[in-house]
């Protein structure tokens, strides 16, 4: 695997308390990326992952409670809180499945989503909640998973509209989490 052919790596430390990642970007679960990209914007710390080859999944797919790169360890280690945007297959639904062991700042992303529109719930099939899951690396062990059906994020970037009523409901529920801490 070579850096810059097969894969790049993004990593932008803005020194912020909650960084938004993107593990599986590119080829691996598209639209990950530019989706966590955009609720990062210049404000919260940001890593992504991305694959750059066609078919890359089963080579890059590194599950979440294994998810160990250097760089990304780093920058989640100094944040309080981390929220991962990961992708999922088509279900019938475009409900956002929420994990993670930051209850608090899960369970106000699933608010703030559906006052925005956007179906959302606690899951437990995928619940986030191994204590090495790279979202729950943070300096306080806690974070939040999000996993988006395959429809919903292909809406999202290619609809700027509905990608800022998105971003603006997560980032909105991050800052009220932050306020009462």
């Amino acid at each position: 695997m070579r850096s810059g052919v097969d894969y790049r790596i993004q990593c932008e430390d803005r020194s912020s308390f909650v960084v938004i990642l993107a593990p599986h970007g590119g080829t691996i679960e598209p639209e990950t990326l530019q989706i966590a990209q955009a609720i990062a914007g210049n404000t919260f710390s940001f890593y992504a992952f991305e694959a750059l080859t066609p078919g890359a999944h089963r080579d890059f797919h590194i599950t979440s409670h294994r998810f160990d790169e250097p760089k990304a360890l780093a920058l989640v280690s100094k944040a309080e809180y981390a929220v991962a945007i990961h992708g999922r297959k088509d279900d019938g639904t475009d409900t956002v499945w929420l994990g993670g062991r930051a209850t608090a700042l899960r369970d106000a992303i699933g608010a703030a989503l559906g006052r925005a529109g956007f179906g959302a719930e606690v899951n437990s099939r995928l619940p986030g909640l191994h204590e090495t899951n790279i979202c729950n690396r943070t300096r306080s062990g806690e974070g939040t998973q999000l996993e988006l059906a395959r429809s919903l994020r292909h809406r999202l970037v290619t609809d700027q509209n509905e990608l800022d009523t998105f971003c603006t409901a997560i980032r909105n529920a991050i800052f009220s989490v932050l306020a009462h801490e």
